[in-house]
């Protein structure tokens, strides 16, 4: 019982939010099965408080400017706000690469 109680067993009760927190149905998804995107946000949340650096967080918030950036679809892909947007989201992308190497978008 030492040994395991002095290991570094960690466990994060995703399950048990699911089963005890949100029981509604509103969040599952339609078939009544999965978790919604409302109760894997709030797991999610749950998870990133206890188990993520806050200093990680605003690393975390430029990855993901940067990705929804990546998705982002112009109108006209001529336009000059189209071209400051893809500088910008250029040079995003090689600041995060400079201070992380091994990231890749």
């Amino acid at each position: 019982l030492d040994h395991f109680l002095n290991s570094k067993i960690a466990y994060f009760p995703s399950y048990e939010i699911m089963m005890d927190e949100l029981r509604d149905y509103r969040f599952y998804a339609a078939d009544m099965i999965h978790p919604s995107e409302i109760a894997i946000d709030y797991i999610w949340e749950r998870f990133s408080e206890i188990w993520i650096a806050p200093e990680a967080e605003s690393i975390m918030k430029t990855v993901e400017k940067i990705q929804n950036g990546l998705q982002h679809r112009a109108f006209n892909l001529e336009s000059t706000q189209n071209q400051q947007f893809l500088q910008v989201l250029e040079e995003r992308k090689l600041k995060m690469q400079e201070q992380f190497p091994h990231i890749s978008f």
